[in-house]
């Protein structure tokens, strides 16, 4: 597996890099947190990146899509994760897009999958609930038949970008019981649907997220996503892709987190000299720069084990999110102890990272969970 970026993808990348260090500095992050704003992202700025084609790189052309892939769409996100731009290519685009790409009917993709790439709509999608820990099985919200349509009713929680989407997917238990495989189906509810109440949730790196509650909230049947009771392998699947392009914000995150740490040692002086000069900072230094390295490996073999659906795609993802999940916080704390531990107050960016690295770290499953589901696929 080649695992270099091509030429088309050097130019994503650093189309990318630049139009967001411009655009959206780490500023404009500490300035949404600080103004209280309640949507979480900037959606005059999702619309141009949707006009510069970020949103469809990994759909189809005939929906308004640039018909590339994971591979091109990860060089994305690590910019983003480089200057923590919170814009919803993890709820939107990678979760709800790609289980509309995947299960949604024509009209569906008409309506939600299109207003998805032209940025002018975006959708969440609710899948976690109390105690489902990391297990998509776990669904106790129930959709029960009420004439040629159902009826919705339970609670979720953990909902990234949830309180301000437009429509949410949710998954709910047609049949069988919590933790079953089979009977989980997919339903688009509109964000004013009546009887869905949404309450917003500041996570700790300052992102937003919202519990929904449901109660009797009545969709038709053209608001299934995909046949009834066959949701949950498209939902894995939905998610791994989700995991990957986390991965690659990851990424962009602990890199920008390292690379301000080394900025100071060739800075800060103590002693009379520069503190990069110290042997023992630059062992931790080049240790931290391996991980990094290691992860990007990781990140790209996993993008390209998707595009190719590849059989061992699934193993790859783990692989990448459990390196991924360890590097970025190990790598943040210890950029913050090159910063003599004042890289955690408030008016260093840095500490945002590591802020950022710990939601991220359980966002999707952490290290433990990817190693054991890794060794589980392995027959270990």
């Amino acid at each position: 597996m080649n695992l270099a970026l091509t030429e088309e993808q050097q130019l994503i990348a650093e189309t990318a890099a630049d139009f967001l260090n411009e655009k959206s500095p780490v500023s404009r992050f500490r300035e949404l947190r600080d103004s209280g704003d309640t949507t979480g992202y900037s959606k005059t700025l999702w619309k141009e990146m949707a006009d510069l084609g970020w949103t469809g790189i990994p759909f189809p052309e005939k929906n308004g899509g640039a018909d590339m892939g994971m591979a091109e769409l990860i060089t994305v996100l690590e910019a983003a994760g480089a200057v923590l731009a919170p814009e919803p290519f993890i709820s939107s685009v990678l979760l709800a897009g790609q289980l509309l790409h995947r299960a949604g009917s024509e009209d569906q993709k008409k309506q939600h999958l299109d207003a998805i790439i032209d940025g002018s709509a975006c959708l969440a999608v609710a899948i976690q609930e109390e105690g489902s820990r990391y297990d998509l099985a776990k669904v106790a919200v129930r959709a029960e038949r009420d004439g040629d349509g159902y009826r919705l009713s339970g609670k979720k929680i953990q909902v990234i970008d949830g309180a301000a989407a437009d429509s949410l997917i949710v998954s709910a238990r047609t049949s069988g019981a919590d933790g079953d495989a089979d009977g989980i189906s997919l339903f688009i509810v509109p964000g004013d649907a009546a009887g869905l109440t949404r309450t917003s949730q500041h996570r700790v790196d300052h992102r937003l997220a919202a519990i929904v509650e449901l109660k009797d909230v009545a969709v038709d049947a053209s608001a299934r996503v995909g046949e009834e009771g066959a949701g949950l392998e498209v939902l894995r699947d939905a998610v791994d892709h989700a995991t990957v392009g986390l991965c690659a914000e990851m990424l962009g995150g602990m890199n920008q987190a390292f690379q301000s740490a080394v900025d100071h040692m060739k800075e800060r002086e103590q002693f009379d000299v520069k503190i990069g000069s110290f042997q023992g900072l630059q062992h931790r230094a080049v240790r931290l720069f391996m991980e990094i390295e290691m992860c990007r490996s990781s990140v790209m073999a996993a993008a390209r084990a998707l595009d190719e659906d590849a059989d061992d795609k699934v193993q790859l993802v783990s692989l990448a999110k459990a390196r991924c999940s360890d590097a970025y916080v190990h790598v943040a704390n210890e950029s913050i102890q090159f910063f003599g531990g004042v890289g955690v107050t408030d008016e260093y960016d840095v500490g945002f990272y590591l802020k950022r690295a710990r939601v991220a770290e359980l966002t999707f499953g952490d290290g433990n969970f990817h190693r054991d589901r890794w060794a589980s696929l392995r027959g270990y």
